[in-house]
């Protein structure tokens, strides 16, 4: 157990303390410093010299910070001749640009895999991908974590009968399927319209749900506009409750003022990502934490155990 160590970015600190609290092990010592013109300079504090090595950081906001803060910091122990590197990344940011929908655009989440790569990465732990081929943009191993173990017990224990998984786009309906499979209920789709990046028009709902209690499930939150169109047109086809699950809590521009003034009644995110002030005072929202589930995740990395079992 004294042949890992456990590093942390400053994107969620408080997710990498319970992750060491669960692991019963000491955060290792790194500083991170700006210059004054914005560059950041790491320096680890303790000999990593044959160890395995974890470094927790979600690439949320200000994602280009936290990006190149994790670069610099698998760089750094690369260096100091770590024996193997794992970046632990709950939110995988870019994950959304993993495909060239128009001419002459980048395929972002590849080009993060590759920085990661070249940077020294042996091995990435990430939750909930917002496109599983991402993982073949990795050509070393990829553990692509699940939230659902946690949200199918969240709504087991909240929600007895009477309910609908509703996919809020196509694109989610094979996980929507998964999860109302294991819940035994129904399932329903929306037909989603998107007019530009963060503008989504919820058209028709493809599915019963009259009477029902509809549970939307996605993988991310971001400005909150495809979860606030599917409500309302849940609602509108005669449920008798919406509410909503999604493990990334992006939560950017006017979302949580979206989700204040929408038909939701509530709506369950993971600690992936960190809620600012704002979204911390939103009586709708609740937050259910996944450390138990990396810490799980890196000891049975570490011990060369199968992940897989997790969520089987």
């Amino acid at each position: 157990m004294n042949d890992y160590v456990i590093f942390s970015g400053n994107s969620n600190p408080e997710l990498s303390n319970k992750i060491c609290d669960y692991l019963k092990v000491t955060m290792g010592g790194a500083k991170v410093k700006t210059f004054s013109d914005g560059e950041i300079q790491i320096e680890i504090n303790e000999n990593v010299r044959a160890k395995d090595v974890f470094v927790i950081q979600s690439t949320c906001f200000p994602v280009n910070e936290n990006l190149v803060e994790l670069l610099l910091m698998i760089d750094a122990l690369k260096r100091s001749s770590a024996r193997r590197i794992t970046a632990v990344i709950p939110y995988y940011g870019y994950s959304r640009q993993d495909k060239k929908v128009a001419p002459r655009v980048p395929i972002s989440a590849r080009l993060v895999a590759d920085l990661l790569i070249v940077a020294g990465t042996n091995r990435v732990i990430t939750m909930d991908l917002h496109a599983g081929q991402i993982q073949g943009f990795f050509n070393i191993p990829v553990d692509n974590l699940f939230a659902a173990p946690f949200i199918i017990e969240y709504i087991k224990s909240t929600f007895r009968n009477n309910l609908v998984i509703v996919s809020p786009d196509a694109g989610g309906a094979e996980r929507a399927r998964a999860y109302a499979k294991r819940l035994n209920c129904d399932l329903a789709v929306i037909d989603k319209r998107r007019e530009a990046p963060n503008k989504a028009k919820a058209m028709s709902v493809i599915g019963e749900v009259s009477g029902k209690i509809a549970i939307i499930l996605d993988d991310m939150v971001d400005t909150a506009g495809t979860l606030t169109e599917a409500s309302a047109a849940i609602m509108e086809n005669g449920a008798k409750e919406v509410h909503a699950c999604c493990s990334h809590p992006v939560l950017s521009g006017p979302s949580v003022q979206r989700i204040n003034d929408s038909a939701l009644k509530s709506i369950v995110v993971t600690d992936s990502i960190p809620l600012r002030e704002e979204a911390l005072k939103c009586s709708k929202i609740e937050v259910l934490s996944i450390s138990k589930l990396v810490g799980e995740a890196i000891i049975r990395s570490y011990n060369g155990d199968s992940v897989t079992s997790l969520f089987v």
